[in-house]
């Protein structure tokens, strides 16, 4: 258009620059300058993967089924000379093992849906419960020792009841019950409230433990009984006291028993001893080594055959090392690594004091629990007598830690965006709008 200057002295052109191309794709990502660059993205974009509401979800539900699945095809392969020894089918304890896996799959599932108000109401009738099963495991005729510990209950047949480990879940859910409760009425900030009735209740249980003998259950439970103070926040002096007194007494039942001294001398040991005290510990040390890299396949394993007492439960890591190899051991190593990170994801991302305690709680009693029997199988710890979480032979200890593992994958359903991502993920069409489509088709077309 033509314009006018200020003067009004004729008309003159105004000089327009060239309008700029439009650009038609998306300017390029910038990347890191060399190799630490391109580090740095591919660290930035794992991290962005794992912070997702899901992971703890997947990690749950993926390594929880890893471990049982690979539980139970080692069973069956550690197990299958001792059923003959003892004159049974070779697929004997594999086949209780499965029937535990199922029975213990319905509980995971009930406990995946159990409302919070109801789980809550259910902890006091298990922990009364489980005190009186373990009350009556020491009257005569009715209690069953096995092993050199009377822990177990006859239910009539080849069925036999532990209760004392589903005394370590009464403990968690009673307990994370019990602390919600007080910190909601800000308790926990007085010393007294944080230790009664917790701390009395915990003894109670680990004092009914010990009347049957059972040193590796009452170390668990007294580890669950650390992770439920600690997740409450107890003071630095409070802790050390109350680790302090449970370190004196566990010495003196230690030494005072001449078959749990032998354990502890058994630590490092690569001599069996004149009387054969550290057999099976040194029998576990040749089967991890005779395992190489890659191991010598399912099934060919030799120390098995009459050499590890307890193939197919307490040393049943060993075997693993031995048929599956370093690779096998350390895949077993970083599912448990992967379930207990999840499990302290879970607790400290809630809001909800009791899912934050019992998540917590149990995280501690798998972990826990986990590296008392693999440092027992590697010489680094006393043989404590515990079976790996989810993967070693025992119905007693399968049923209690599945229905834990479910409660840990409702926890983690329950996370900010975990319950929105899963939405967005389930199918929209349902059983009745396909019916309305089908119903409402040209009776021409198929």
């Amino acid at each position: 258009m033509p314009a006018y200057d200020r003067g009004g002295r004729g008309v003159t052109k105004t000089a327009r620059r060239p309008a700029a191309p439009r650009r038609t794709t998306a300017p390029p990502r910038p990347r890191g300058n060399g190799p630490f660059g391109r580090a740095r993205n591919v660290y930035d974009q794992a991290r962005r993967t794992w912070d997702r509401p899901l992971t703890a979800y997947y990690l749950i539900v993926g390594a929880g089924l890893l471990i049982l699945v690979l539980g139970l095809v080692m069973v069956y392969s550690a197990s299958m000379i001792k059923a003959l020894e003892l004159s049974l089918p070779g697929s004997y304890f594999f086949r209780k093992q499965l029937l535990a896996a199922v029975l213990g799959s319905g509980l995971m599932i009930i406990a995946t849906r159990v409302p919070l108000k109801l789980l809550r109401a259910f902890t006091y009738p298990l922990l009364a419960g489980t005190v009186f099963a373990m009350c009556l495991v020491q009257i005569p005729g009715i209690g069953v020792s096995q092993g050199g510990n009377r822990n177990w209950i006859s239910l009539g047949g080849p069925f036999m009841l532990q209760p004392s480990e589903f005394g370590k879940l009464a403990l968690i859910l009673w307990g994370a019950d019990l602390l919600a409760r007080k910190q909601d009425k800000r308790l926990l900030t007085q010393w007294k409230h944080m230790l009664v009735p917790l701390v009395p209740v915990a003894f109670m249980l680990l004092g009914l433990i010990m009347l049957g003998g059972d040193m590796g259950t009452a170390i668990v439970l007294t580890a669950i009984l650390f992770g439920l103070l600690w997740l409450a926040g107890a003071p630095t002096r409070l802790f050390a006291g109350v680790l302090a007194f449970a370190g004196f007494l566990g010495f003196i039942l230690i030494s005072s028993n001449p078959n749990r001294m032998s354990r502890l001398n058994c630590i490092g040991a690569t001599d069996i001893g004149p009387q054969g005290q550290c057999w099976q510990a040194v029998h576990g040390i040749y089967a991890l080594a005779s395992g190489g890299w890659f191991g010598s396949g399912l099934g060919a394993s030799v120390e098995k055959w009459g050499q590890l007492p307890e193939p197919h439960n307490d040393f049943i890591f060993a075997v693993t090392g031995e048929e599956l190899g370093l690779a096998g051991t350390l895949s077993v190593l970083a599912l448990f690594a992967a379930l207990g990170y999840a499990g302290i994801r879970v607790a400290g991302r809630t809001e909800d004091p009791f899912v934050r305690y019992a998540a917590g709680g149990v995280t501690t009693w798998i972990t826990a629990q986990a590296v008392i029997n693999i440092g027992a199988v590697l010489g680094l710890l006393p043989i404590a007598g515990v079976p790996l979480p989810l993967f070693s032979y025992g119905g007693s200890a399968l049923l209690p830690t599945m229905f834990a593992v479910g409660l840990l994958i409702a926890f983690a359903r329950e996370e900010p965006g975990a319950k929105a991502a899963l939405a967005m993920r389930r199918p929209r069409v349902s059983w009745k709008s396909m019916r309305r489509r089908v119903k409402k088709r040209p009776s021409g077309e198929r």
